[in-house]
């Protein structure tokens, strides 16, 4: 007899509690071998006073477990308190975010019939590091991250993904015409990666024209790649397409451990009445399945809920004013058809060699030549950010060339990116915020942090209030850094 898998559930908040146990109800009576561990996260200990929404020991048995199953969570408004999804998957390294995106045509109605798409997005770093800083009066940054260690991962999980669940494309999606740095380096590595998968057909959209083709084309995409701002918003512009937001699931994946949801949020408005619809977390649960090793009861559930949809029975949110049932009405109804198969959708297998687990897509080792190549870093300037609210532009620029230096060279002035000095315009509008780029100087071999420290020291001597530095570099002959606007 095969030995249960523990794995560690909670409930949610909201309507989490109502469809968790619909979705265990169907579990059990499909025969899924597992023995669950409840903890409790959320917005009880949120309110108790822990900001992150999880207890300490509660770490022991999502890392002890390794498989998560998770109710949607409320993270209250204001207070400080940070998403809990968040914290768990950079904390837990789940480091790809995979959200299927099908049609139910014609039982759940949607303007597009054909749409089979997988959406895998990266899920530590960008924008969501969290990385926010306000400098000024007038003006707040966000740091976006982009590592190459963190794009080779979740692009090769894309490729092994679509190699295994036999995709024939992989898209990715970037913004590199505008960030060429961050998002340059993911497509770039994109193009690396797709040379070593030559069965597998790829292309490459700019975001905004990507997303408008997933809300007017979405059949022509198989799986789609990129990075996690991007992935977040078209994730769930492509689950609403396909009729509800409410039908998806979700799996966040590493190495270790991996969690499932549904990928909708707690909605509290409807808690209590008994009316959500359990179908999101119920197609998380049949990813977990497959991912360990219980195909058999994947399929079987997934088949049941099928046919179910092919009844006509339906959650209010899919019925829209026809007959509807209610949330565990709707999980008896799949129990019911447990052991059937639908008629007009296409019957589905899942087998364990499809299984997604800790083992099954360590990644390959990145091509040498990639991986230890020698890379050159040289110090090639730096840019000084001022807050300014008194001075012009040329009266700054004037003042700061005096100051470069033998060292240094004012190469520019930008505000929001733009360039304000050398040659700035009148109309160009401006915050408190200046990027003031100083470069090496014609004739200098080599600059120092010391060389910027004492050029720093001479900017405050002169009353300027200079309030964060970033240091430019070239990295094997090559900017590593981006040109301003107009520079």
């Amino acid at each position: 007899m095969t030995q249960k898998r523990k794995i560690t559930i909670a409930r949610g908040d909201g309507i989490g509690p109502e469809i968790m146990d619909a979705t265990l109800k169907i579990l059990e009576h499909a025969g899924a071998m597992i023995e669950p561990e409840f903890i409790e996260i959320g917005e009880k200990v949120y309110l108790s006073g822990n900001t992150t929404g999880i207890p300490n020991e509660t770490w022991d048995s999502l890392r002890s477990n390794k498989v998560f199953f998770k109710g949607p969570i409320t993270t209250p408004q204001g207070g400080g308190y940070k998403s809990l999804n968040v914290t768990i998957r950079k904390t837990l390294g789940l480091y790809a975010n995979v959200r299927p995106n099908v049609s139910y045509a014609p039982f759940v109605k949607t303007k597009h019939p054909n749409m089979d798409l997988v959406i895998i997005r990266e899920n530590e770093e960008d924008l969501y590091a969290g990385i926010e800083h306000q400098q000024t009066p007038e003006v707040v940054q966000c740091l976006k991250l982009i590592t190459r260690p963190g794009s080779e991962k979740i692009i090769r999980y894309a490729f092994e993904y679509a190699r295994k669940n036999n995709r024939k494309k992989v898209t990715c999606f970037s913004k590199d015409n505008i960030m060429k740095l961050t998002d340059g380096l993911f497509h770039k590595v994109f193009k690396e990666i797709a040379v070593e998968y030559p069965e597998i057909e790829t292309e490459h959209w700019i975001i905004d024209i990507g997303m408008a083709k997933i809300a007017d084309t979405p059949q022509d995409f198989d799986v789609i790649v990129m990075p996690n701002l991007y992935g977040d918003i078209a994730s769930d512009v492509a689950a609403q397409i396909t009729g509800s937001v409410g039908l998806a699931g979700s799996a966040n994946i590493g190495d270790h451990v991996a969690m499932f949801e549904a990928i909708h949020g707690s909605a509290p408005d409807i808690a209590g009445k008994g009316i959500a619809n359990p179908s999101g977390l119920i197609n998380g649960a049949i990813m977990m399945l497959v991912h360990i090793g219980q195909a058999d009861v994947a399929t079987r559930i997934h088949n049941a809920w099928l046919k179910t949809l092919e009844d006509g029975v339906n959650t209010a949110d899919i019925a829209k004013g026809g007959a509807s049932v209610g949330t565990m009405e709707f999980a008896e109804a799949v129990i019911e058809r447990l052991g059937q198969e639908p008629t007009t959708f296409k019957p589905v297998v899942y087998n364990n060699s499809e299984t997604n687990n800790e083992n099954e897509f360590k990644l390959s080792p990145v091509a040498s030549d990639r991986i230890n190549r020698e890379i050159v870093r040289e110090l090639d300037g730096v840019d000084v950010f001022l807050f300014n609210n008194q001075h012009s532009p040329d009266e700054i620029g004037k003042k700061l060339e005096e100051l470069a230096g033998p060292e240094f060279r004012l190469a520019v002035i930008t505000n929001r990116g733009v360039k304000v000095y050398p040659g700035g315009f009148p109309e160009t509008f401006t915050t408190d915020h200046w990027r003031c780029r100083f470069q090496k100087s014609e004739g200098t071999e080599s600059i120092s942090n010391g060389d910027i420290l004492s050029l720093l020291s001479r900017i405050q001597e002169a009353h300027l209030d200079f309030i964060k530095t970033e240091n430019l570099y070239t990295f094997n002959g090559e900017l590593g850094y981006s040109l301003g606007q107009g520079q």
